[in-house]
C-alpha cells in the first residue's frame, strides 16, 4: 500500500512525481487534472496549480504542498467531516444520477457555464432538487461569471428551488456587496478569497456572508486556519478538485476548524478517473474520514507522466515565494 520513493529531505522539486488524470466531465474547461506530488518526513504532498496561475500564486500551491509533506498537520478537533456532491453544467439527467450516485444530503450545483443558456441552470438546479429531497440542501456556484443584474435575478430565480447560498455570483467584492445587498440567499466568496492579495477585505467589505476556503490556494491548513479565523465568518472548505492526496489536506483544514457549520466541497474525488492511492477519499453516508493519504506505487505509475515541466514550475513557485495570507 505504501509508496516506494524516498522522502525528499530538503523540500525541493527535484525529486517530484507528476500526474495526469481524466475528467468524468469537464471542469474549468479542462478535461485532465494535472499536478505533481512530493514526499516528504510527513508524508506526501501534492502541488497541482491550474494553468493559468503564474509563479507568484503558485507559491501558495507550493507552500501547502511542502507543508503537509514536511511539516505536518494541527490535531482535528473531529474524526469525520459532512460533504457535498458537486455538479457540473450537466444535462439534468446526468445531474440528477450525480446527486443520487454521491449519497450526500447537500449538492452543489455549477450554473453560469459559457455558451449555456440561463434556461439550462434552472433544468438542472430543478432536477438536483428532485433528485436530493426536499430535506436536502442546494446550492449554486457561478464562478464569478454573472453581472450584478444578471446574478439578481438568477439568484431570485433560482431560489424557488430553496437555496442554501450562491457562490461567487460575480467576480469582484464590490459586486459580491452589491447583490447581497439586493438578495435574501446567503452569498458565499470563492475565488474572492483565495486569488486576493488580501482575502481579509471580504468581511470588511461586507461582500459575502460565508467564505470558501481551499488549502492550496491559501498556502496550507495553517495558513487557511489564521484566514478563517480573521475573517470571522463562517466558512465552507472545498477542493480544488485534487487526487486524494490533496483532498487530505482540505480534510484536515475541515478537522481543525473550531465550527464546521456547512458541509464541505472535498467529494470531488468522484470527478476524477482514477487516483494516486489504493483507498480514495471517497464520501461514505456524506461523509468524508479524516486520515492522510499514501500514494500505492501501482496507482500512481498508471497515471504517472514526465515530471520536467512539473519540477520547473514548482521550482518557480518556489523562488517566487509568496507570503501566505492572514496574520501571522
Amino acid at each position: 500500500m505504501t509508496g516506494t520513493s524516498e522522502p525528499d529531505p530538503a523540500g525541493a522539486p527535484a525529486g517530484g512525481r507528476a500526474f495526469a488524470i481524466g475528467l468524468r466531465n469537464r471542469f474549468r474547461g479542462v478535461t485532465v487534472r494535472e499536478g505533481m506530488l512530493v514526499r516528504g518526513p510527513a508524508g506526501w504532498g501534492e502541488f497541482s496549480p491550474f494553468a493559468e496561475y503564474g509563479p507568484r500564486e503558485a507559491s501558495r500551491w507550493w507552500a501547502a504542498c511542502h507543508e503537509a509533506a514536511h511539516l505536518g498537520w494541527p490535531e482535528p478537533l473531529r474524526d469525520r467531516v459532512p460533504v457535498n456532491v458537486t455538479v457540473p453544467a450537466v444535462d439534468p439527467e446526468r445531474a440528477a444520477r450525480i446527486v443520487a450516485d454521491g449519497g450526500c444530503a447537500t449538492a452543489k450545483v455549477k450554473v453560469a457555464e459559457r455558451g449555456q443558456d440561463w434556461r439550462a441552470d434552472v433544468a438542472r438546479v430543478e432536477a438536483v432538487r428532485a433528485a436530493i429531497g426536499p430535506s436536502g440542501r442546494v446550492r449554486v456556484d457561478a464562478n464569478g461569471a454573472w453581472d450584478v443584474d444578471t446574478a439578481v435575478r438568477m439568484t431570485r430565480e433560482l431560489d424557488r428551488f430553496g437555496l442554501e447560498y450562491v457562490e461567487q455570483p460575480c467576480a469582484t467584492l464590490d459586486e459580491l456587496a452589491a447583490v447581497r445587498r439586493r438578495v435574501d440567499v446567503p452569498v458565499a466568496a470563492d475565488e474572492s478569497v483565495r486569488r486576493a492579495e488580501d482575502p481579509l477585505r471580504v468581511r470588511a467589505s461586507g461582500a459575502a456572508d460565508i467564505v470558501v476556503l481551499k488549502v492550496q490556494p491559501l498556502g496550507g491548513v495553517r495558513a487557511a486556519l489564521r484566514v478563517a479565523e480573521a475573517c470571522g465568518l463562517p466558512v465552507v472548505v472545498s477542493s480544488a478538485v485534487e487526487t486524494s492526496v490533496g483532498l487530505a489536506a482540505g480534510v484536515a483544514l475541515a478537522a481543525a476548524l473550531p465550527e464546521l457549520p456547512y458541509a464541505c466541497g472535498l467529494a470531488t474525488m468522484q470527478m476524477l478517473t482514477a487516483d494516486v492511492t489504493a483507498e480514495p477519499l471517497l464520501p461514505e453516508g456524506g461523509f468524508l474520514p479524516v486520515r492522510p493519504a499514501v500514494v500505492d506505487e501501482g496507482a500512481l505509475r498508471s497515471v504517472e507522466v514526465d515530471p520536467g515541466s512539473w519540477r520547473a514550475r514548482a521550482e518557480q513557485a518556489r523562488a517566487a515565494g509568496a507570503e501566505p495570507p492572514g496574520p501571522r
